[in-house]
């Protein structure tokens, strides 16, 4: 059913599983939600948007006056709660508002309402590795995502290795699913040499660095980053940093192990969550950007460095070769002696490195935010 069907007056009224949108705290599922939210309501001010928080929200996350925000209990970070919240607060609420539609951004759906809904899959990662995933939290999924997947009258997938596999493991229909793609946020863009090297003596003692961003978990496969950079220090002897930028999320053991065997462990520092500003200066001045998951459905930072011009070395799996095309030293995560050669070529031939920064310059404009909001609006409007 449409929105030309629906007598509502005022225009089509949309709402959204918000509860990813957290100041100061936005990572991936709560960057893609607001980017493309943010545009929707801007671009629409016939349109009415009720966004569902699962804990008190920070008015700047309200953009515009055809907003309205709403804290529905109990914060909903455990699947006791998972359920209350989607099946009893949200489904509660919709029924109260009785929107055209409920958009969820993290593809979890309320299996209680008769409003049509949205789901965007991030990734299935935990079908693939139910092992780095919390007990009770792996088990939920695996009961209630394929549910999921089933009442959704439309799903939006961030790649379309993702969309391949929602096809795969939930026989669904592949004409009920579109890719749109992750982008980039303006604050990422190239810093000048002298910038660089203010940088460099700020996070490296002056001292040239590679770096990852992300939460620190074991799909990351930080571990085996360490171990390719402990070959790469072991063979060249060259004075590069290791960078590990973001948050300690959860079961760091080999991380950890890793870090504390290195032999080059002062090289190696754990930054923790910095600002945008500071996160936009890293980029910007380092030697690449080492991106080395064993499974992703996305990979936003291969498109935060295509923004700001640093060179990529990522894995060559799974969703991280049609992000980065040939904008990347694609490396088997699970060989760290490939990941240490990848470092290596980038650090000593400049050709090769400048290559890759032009290549990205020209794949980024496969990713834009007010493309994907477009996308997103339209499937909307359809459901």
């Amino acid at each position: 059913m449409g929105w030309l069907l629906c007598p509502v007056k005022t225009g089509p009224h949309i709402a959204v599983n918000t509860r990813f949108l957290m100041k100061d705290k936005l990572e991936g599922m709560g960057r893609f939600t607001w980017e493309i939210v943010r545009r929707m309501v801007q671009n629409h001010p016939e349109a009415r948007f009720s966004f569902f928080f699962d804990r008190p929200f920070d008015p700047s996350f309200i953009p515009a006056a055809n907003v309205k925000g709403y804290h529905l209990p109990p914060p909903a970070r455990h699947p006791i709660l998972f359920r209350i919240w989607f099946d009893w607060s949200v489904t509660r609420m919709l029924r109260k508002l009785k929107p055209d539609v409920f958009f969820s951004p993290d593809g979890f759906l309320s299996l209680r309402t008769r409003v049509p809904q949205v789901a965007v899959f991030h990734d299935l990662a935990f079908m693939h590795y139910p092992q780095d995933v919390k007990p009770a939290e792996a088990a939920y999924y695996h009961k209630f995502f394929p549910q999921f997947s089933h009442r959704a009258r439309k799903i939006i997938t961030v790649s379309e290795y993702t969309r391949q596999d929602v096809i795969a493991q939930f026989r669904e229909d592949p004409d009920k699913i579109s890719v749109v793609y992750n982008a980039c946020s303006d604050i990422f863009f190239p810093v000048s040499e002298q910038e660089k090297a203010e940088i460099r003596a700020r996070f490296s003692e002056g001292k040239p660095f590679f770096h990852f961003v992300g939460a620190i978990h074991p799909r990351k496969n930080l571990n085996n980053l360490i171990e390719g950079f402990n070959l790469f220090k072991q063979k060249t002897g060259l004075p590069h940093r290791l960078l590990l930028v973001g948050r300690k999320a959860w079961d760091t053991v080999k991380v950890i192990h890793s870090y504390a065997h290195s032999d080059y462990k002062e090289d190696i520092h754990f930054t923790g969550y910095v600002s945008d500003l500071e996160l936009n200066q890293l980029y910007g001045a380092s030697e690449a950007l080492c991106y080395v998951p064993y499974f992703e459905g996305f990979g936003l930072p291969l498109v935060e460095a295509m923004q700001a011009e640093t060179a990529i070395l990522c894995s060559n799996v799974t969703s991280m070769p049609e992000v980065a095309g040939e904008a990347a030293c694609l490396v088997d995560p699970l060989k760290p002696s490939e990941i240490a050669a990848g470092l290596e070529k980038i650090s000593t031939d400049p050709g090769y490195r400048a290559a890759l920064i032009h290549k990205g310059r020209e794949r980024k404009s496969a990713f834009s935010w007010d493309s994907s909001a477009a996308k997103v609006w339209e499937i909307l409007k359809l459901s």
